[in-house]
């Protein structure tokens, strides 16, 4: 199938205002793309005005662009098309833990607490939860239903100092929420765990009837591989289209500002292209609906 996606979002400042955005698709996605994406920066209420961008790979392998936007502010889009297989995630009831000792270097980081994800205040809860649960994909599906169910979603929840023990505690959150406390729980159970954004439109499943935005879901290192999981909606679904991945949300926040500004409009595409309109130029954003978003 093909996906479209895309952004739009405007920053007011005052002043000129460095930045730096994760909003590329992901390198290991960039094959399955079917025209180009380049983003589109220009100066709100001059769009002649020429905006410095450069860009660079961080130490997890995401796209980044360093922006300084003027004073006034700034606009920020970007469409493109992909292909997809159409298949949901993969699911392998057999795949297996591997200890500690034995796991690849780079899979190391993936077990350490980080900012939103405290194993050190969640490893008894998780041994006493989970300890008894078979290793390996049983174990991780079983932190999977228990975060599902523990959490109340709702995006009046959002609050983005939220941390994976608070999210325990309080017992509601939006998706990074949701995909901190299952990561906390998994590092505490010697899994590998990292946090991913991207694009997840409403294929397969009945249509949110909320505005669009970007998701947060996490992958596990089991069986020598890397497995998506979504402990918001607990079910393969079919079109993820990875942005970013790291130790938790700090590492792929999709804008990073370097001063003041408002976030203006924010907004976010992805739908599957029906074969009849495949041919065709992707439409604009004209007809969507702006919000502000939920995600970071």
């Amino acid at each position: 199938m093909q996906i479209r996606y895309g952004y739009r979002i405007e920053l007011v400042c005052q002043q000129d205002l460095p930045l730096i955005t994760l909003l590329d698709i992901h390198p290991s996605r960039r094959h399955d793309l079917m025209q180009p994406d380049e983003m589109m920066v220009t100066a709100l209420g001059d769009p002649h005005r020429p905006v410095p961008v450069s860009q660079y790979l961080d130490q997890f392998g995401n796209i980044c662009r360093r922006i300084v936007a003027p004073a006034g502010g700034i606009l920020l889009c970007s469409e493109g098309v992909a292909h997809d297989s159409g298949e949901p995630d993969p699911v392998n009831l057999a795949a297996h833990e591997v200890v500690p000792s034995r796991l690849p270097d780079e899979a190391l980081v993936y077990l350490m607490g980080s900012r939103y994800c405290e194993t050190d205040k969640l490893g008894a809860q998780a041994w006493s939860l989970f300890g008894q649960v078979e290793p390996g994909w049983p174990r991780v599906q079983a932190v999977v239903d228990f975060v599902h169910n523990h959490l109340t979603f709702g995006y009046h929840f959002a609050r983005n100092t939220r941390t994976a023990s608070e999210a325990f505690d309080e017992r509601i959150g939006v998706c990074r929420d949701f995909a901190h406390l299952a990561i906390a729980l998994c590092r505490c159970l010697n899994i590998p765990a990292r946090y991913c954004n991207g694009y997840l439109g409403d294929i397969g499943v009945p249509k949110d009837p909320a505005p669009m935005d970007f998701n947060a879901w996490f992958e596990v290192f089991l069986s020598g591989r890397w497995y998506t999981f979504d402990a918001r909606h607990n079910m393969p679904r079919i079109g993820r289209i990875v942005i970013a991945r790291g130790r938790d949300a700090t590492d792929v926040a999709m804008v990073n500002s370097f001063g003041p500004h408002i976030l203006q409009r924010f907004e976010v595409v992805t739908e599957e292209v029906e074969e009849a309109q495949s041919e065709q130029a992707p439409p604009g954003f004209g007809n969507r609906h702006w919000h502000q978003p939920a995600l970071s």
